[in-house]
């Protein structure tokens, strides 16, 4: 009896093996595939890091929702004047690596690099790109307590 369930239990993984391989693979190359993921706009990513207005916007954005969450009159942060690096990975999202120097009111300023994912969200219209609320910042990293 235990030989017939594992017979059993073989057959039915390599059927299922073979279903996955013939349909479910096959099914899913065509979705990566087909324009269900993709996302028309002018902005196009670069792997490359780039410096331009939107860049520098996004940069500018980062900071004062840094600001914002530091909220404390006890803690001041120092930006840079630029980013370390900024990319565009499409459809107006950027990356922004930059320093800042957090001080509070009982430690010296500490410098922090930071990581800030940031999106402009009306697309194509360029128009309230200097506008906060049409920015949303989709990831921090590389700050304490944030």
């Amino acid at each position: 009896m235990n030989k017939k369930k594992i017979v059993l239990f073989v057959a039915c993984l390599a059927i299922l093996l073979a279903l996955q391989i013939k349909f479910l693979l096959p099914l899913m190359y065509d979705i990566a595939a087909s324009d269900l993921f993709l996302v028309e706009s002018k902005d196009n990513a670069d792997p490359m890091p780039i410096s331009n207005d939107m860049t520098a916007l996004a940069f500018t954005h980062c900071n004062s929702h840094i600001n914002s969450q530091l909220g404390s009159t006890e803690t001041s942060a120092a930006f840079a004047n630029q980013p370390t690096n900024a990319w565009s990975i499409g459809n107006y999202e950027y990356i922004i690596n930059a320093t800042v120097e957090i001080a509070t009111k009982d430690a010296p300023s500490t410098p922090y690099q930071y990581v800030c994912r940031i999106q402009y969200e009306n697309g194509d219209d360029l128009s309230g790109a200097g506008n906060i609320e049409n920015w949303s910042v989709e990831g921090l990293t590389g700050l304490p307590d944030l």
